[in-house]
């Protein structure tokens, strides 16, 4: 079914409240077997239904954040999740005290209960009203930089809009675009405050209500991550520290050469060659006819699953006034389809859409026919395997997108890549900081930003820039006020996908083979037991951390030599 005509009806809650507690009921009375997996079943329509529901609401709410019944649809869900978590908390306690437990795990997979044992964890009915305001506040977030319009050169941008200027060759277009966005954070610096003071204080009070020091353990545990630790991640950011950060700074004293400017600003860092990053050839439909090739010929499943796409319309990708800053996949359960979500500004972005977006949308497509709706999609940082592995895996098709550019928007791509982990570890190390000392003031909050970013990012300069010189650059990263401690998952992807791209050049059938064996599996396994599927080894581990760092240097600076060679 064409998205279009994707019939929404709001979920009515005490009807599936009743529904889902006579499924319980039965659950715990089951006399055999059969029954008890009957009854599970029975959970997981009702939970598909709702989440479809929730999904074509929150999907429309993003298209037009002016729409004012979507809107509503948007504060109904914030309201009612909570609720939907308390029945899914009493779905996982009566599953791990079924006198069945044994034939269910071999019916539905061990790794449900895995997720069940850790989400009791994350719930009792004394958290329901904060968990509300938690969703309050981060709807208010998104409200605020949705509603940014950007005076630049006599036009209103949107900050996705304002993003092409910020990428432009000419030194002065972009350290104008850059004000303009931070000006806009600036004059919002109170109301950014206040929110994340607010969220800070009800995730640190939720946290303490189910038995934790900190909101830290709990943020772990509602990420679902079982088979890695608080030490792990510490570790893997040390080594990121010790062995990447100087590869980082050695390429940026190539960048200053390659820009021929004595220093490097804060507006100059996105770009890494003179005459600008490459961007992409053609327009959105264009672009789209591109990725279609691309897919048609990667394999029979990528064309497949492309091809679904465009059949049922199911992308957005334009950007325009009052629609959500972003990108983002979503998945609409009882239509078992994926949708991707983007704003195209012209940018390389358009094509990373193409690439990551889709490898989301690929993940949940190969695994959309699981009973259990916990394996559609993996635990997020195996999620981002998916979207930043396709990035890679997408190389050899990027004439089709940049031309006679394609070797500069490969060099483009791997070292903007690289220069990622920094800042991707600065935002975790400054998450646990600031979790572990829920009093801090914003202003220690910010001194607090300033002292990491001199540990993971010490070239950066600000340009007398107030507000970032002040440590407000991590109030426009979304995920800090929505998705807590999720941001460390792109960096554990990112080693993982850098494999993939080493490996895709020994070979290409092999690694695209285990790729889509990866996206099979989908939530089935916790993310150790995906990789070793994969053949991926564990970004924890500090020797895989430097060798990975390391090639993936010598093939930037290789690139470099061979593009200024050619010049």
């Amino acid at each position: 079914m064409k998205f279009c005509k994707m019939p929404y009806e709001r979920p009515n809650l005490d009807k599936i409240k009743g529904e889902f507690e006579r499924a319980l009921t039965n659950l715990r009375e089951a006399q055999k077997p059969s029954q008890a997996v009957e009854a599970v079943k029975i959970v997981n329509s009702l939970r598909n239904s709702f989440h479809s529901a929730l999904s074509l609401a929150y999907i429309r709410y993003c298209m037009n954040t002016r729409d004012e019944f979507y809107a509503k649809e948007r504060n109904f869900y914030d309201e009612t999740l909570p609720h939907m978590e308390a029945l899914l908390f009493s779905f996982y306690e009566t599953l791990l005290q079924s006198r069945f437990k044994e034939e269910l795990e071999k019916t539905f997979g061990l790794q449900l209960f895995n997720i069940a044992k850790m989400t009791v964890r994350t719930f009792k009915p004394t958290i329901l009203e904060d968990l509300e305001r938690e969703n309050k506040l981060s709807t208010s977030y998104a409200n605020l930089v949705s509603s940014a319009q950007v005076e630049f050169d006599g036009r209103k941008l949107t900050l996705s809009q304002l993003k092409a200027y910020e990428l432009s060759p000419d030194r002065d277009t972009r350290r104008r675009a850059c004000e303009a966005r931070y000006e806009f954070f600036a004059k919002n610096q109170d109301q950014l405050d206040e929110i994340y003071d607010h969220l800070v204080r009800v995730r640190h009070e939720m946290a303490r209500k189910l038995g934790f020091e900190s909101f830290v353990p709990l943020a772990y545990l509602r990420l679902k991550r079982s088979d890695y630790t608080i030490e792990d991640v510490a570790k893997l950011r040390s080594a990121i520290q010790i062995k990447v950060v100087p590869l980082i700074q050695k390429l940026r004293e190539k960048q200053k050469k390659m820009l021929e400017i004595d220093r490097l600003k804060y507006y100059d860092r996105p770009i890494l060659l003179k005459e600008g990053n490459p961007r992409p050839v053609g327009s959105r439909v264009e672009l789209v006819e591109a990725a279609r090739v691309m897919y048609e010929q990667m394999s029979d499943a990528t064309r497949e699953f492309f091809n679904f796409m465009l059949t049922n319309e199911l992308m957005d990708l334009d950007s325009r006034e009052g629609k959500y800053p972003g990108g983002f996949c979503d998945f609409i359960p009882d239509h078992k389809s994926p949708f991707i979500f983007a704003n195209f500004n012209g940018t390389s972005h358009d094509v990373e859409v193409l690439t990551h977006e889709a490898g989301h949308a690929f993940q949940v497509y190969r695994s959309r026919n699981f009973e259990v709706p916990e394996y559609y999609w993996p635990t997020t940082e195996a999620c981002e395997i998916h979207s930043m592995g396709m990035e890679f895996l997408a190389w050899p098709w990027m004439e089709l997108f940049y031309k006679d550019c394609a070797e500069q928007a490969k060099l483009v791509h791997a070292w903007s890549a690289l220069n990622f982990v920094a800042y991707g570890v600065c935002v975790d190390e400054f998450q646990h900081a600031v979790y572990q000392n829920p009093d801090l003031t914003p202003q220690e909050r910010r001194k607090l930003w300033r002292q990491i970013e001199a540990k993971y990012m010490p070239e950066i300069d600000y340009d007398g820039n107030l507000y970032l010189e002040d440590g407000g650059l991590w109030q426009q990263q979304m995920h800090i006020y929505e998705s807590p401690f999720y941001y460390i998952d792109y960096v554990i992807a990112q080693f993982c996908a850098f494999q993939l791209l080493k490996r895709s050049f020994e070979d290409r059938v092999s690694t695209l083979r285990d790729y889509t064996k990866l996206c099979d599996l989908g939530g089935s396994l916790p993310l150790q037991g995906l990789l070793k599927v994969a053949n991926i080894h564990s970004p924890f581990s500090e020797e895989v951390v430097e060798s990975v760092g390391k090639w993936l240097y010598e093939l930037i600076d290789s690139q470099i030599n061979r593009l200024k060679s050619s010049s």
